[in-house]
């Protein structure tokens, strides 16, 4: 009977044990395809080679970046390589710059939008640095065949600049740079204030070739290489109010953290977690309202040109304006219906006023033979659109 007690005892102790060391080891393995996988996948080559003069410390690197960095958070591999690309740039890692403008060509980023994820440093870490990441990105486009320079993408002119930089800085930021520069010796801090408005927000903000949210979450990741304290919090809301979440701002922190470590990727996550007090509630819905438009059937060519336009321009330049989502039906498509989602009842009686949509009200009027606005609520106001 002992006997019985005792190897029931083993069994039931080692059988848990067993299971536990199954699990570690599908861990393990797990890791290691999956480095393996991403690792092909961004540079086409093979990982965990052990060649080389320090194979161990690669081994370390590309198991803890590739094989589990990258499976955190809900971020495909184009928005983690432009991530990447922007932190590199921002810490002046030109070599490994190289190599990663390289595998986000490879998964899809286009040369435009690395550029302008390029180009957006300036304004953080000035433009003798950003002008060597772009000299390195520009190495690697030629290598690729692409014609130098690429495509101009900027949309001010000397008289909007300051202007379109306010129309986007204000619904974010407010006028707190303006109020902390103005006791400058010598009235300087209106200067300071401008330079801002005109040069980074008028400039570099309104460029085509990113949306404005994803310039955003890219700006969050360059404030994180460059540990600047004092606008990570200011940046956290600007990023919320334009519809990143805190899980999305959360993951792109710990994409930068193998290249900035952990002291810098921990201040920026600290703020994640107590910033936005004065920002959008994760559970407020914003205004939200379905637009049902009946078409002239022979003028909807011309139509869908005005608004994809249209949405393209309110997506793009107002931080107030969430979502435009069109469709048409399929029987008739000459029946459209957009789900418009904005932050507040403000924000959609500015977009209403934006220049872009009174050029497609113009241009439409009579190709819209019926127009219905149907106020909404949201059942769980909660849930975001991804």
């Amino acid at each position: 009977m002992k006997k019985l007690i005792i190897v029931f005892l083993l069994f039931i102790w080692v059988i848990p044990i067993a299971a536990q060391d199954k699990t570690q080891e599908n861990k393990v393995m797990e890791r290691t395809e999956r480095c393996k996988e991403t690792y092909t996948a961004l540079f086409g080559g093979e990982a965990l080679t052990g060649e080389g003069t320090d194979p161990e410390l690669m081994d370390i690197l590309q198991k803890f970046i590739f094989g589990e960095v990258f499976a955190v958070g809900d971020l495909d591999h184009k928005t983690r390589e432009l991530i990447t690309c922007t932190t590199l740039a921002a810490m002046q890692t030109l070599p490994q710059l190289k190599a990663h403008t390289g595998a986000a060509l490879n998964v899809g980023v286009t040369p435009i939008e690395l550029r302008e994820a390029v180009y957006q440093c300036a304004p953080f870490i000035g433009f003798p640095k950003t002008l060597n990441a772009v000299s390195v990105i520009n190495e690697v486009f030629k290598e690729h065949g692409f014609a130098l320079p690429l495509e101009a993408q900027g949309r001010v002119t000397e008289e909007s600049r300051h202007q379109q930089g306010t129309a986007i800085q204000q619904p974010l930021y407010g006028d707190e740079i303006a109020q902390k520069m103005e006791d400058l010796p010598g009235g300087m801090g209106k200067e300071v204030a401008r330079f801002l408005t005109e040069y980074c927000f008028g400039d570099i903000y309104t460029r085509n070739g990113l949306d404005l949210k994803t310039r955003e979450l890219l700006i969050y990741c360059i404030l994180t290489a460059i540990g600047a304290d004092n606008q990570l919090s200011a940046h956290v809301n600007g990023n919320l109010k334009l519809g990143n979440s805190r899980e999305t701002l959360t993951a792109a922190v710990i994409q930068c953290l193998p290249y900035v470590g952990f002291p810098l990727a921990m201040k920026a996550l600290d703020a994640i977690k107590t910033a936005g007090q004065n920002a959008t509630s994760a559970n407020d819905p914003g205004k939200v309202q379905l637009s049902r438009i009946t078409v002239d059937p022979s003028r909807l060519e011309e139509y869908h040109a005005f608004l994809k336009e249209e949405i393209k321009a309110s997506m793009r330049l107002e931080p107030g304006v969430r979502t435009l989502y069109a469709v048409s039906d399929k029987e008739q498509p000459n029946r459209i219906t957009i789900l418009e989602i904005y932050s507040d009842e403000t924000a959609y009686r500015e977009h209403l006023e934006s220049p872009h949509f009174q050029k497609y009200k113009t241009g439409t009027r009579d190709m819209v033979q019926s127009l219905e606005l149907i106020e909404t609520t949201p059942l769980i106001p909660e849930l975001k659109i991804k």
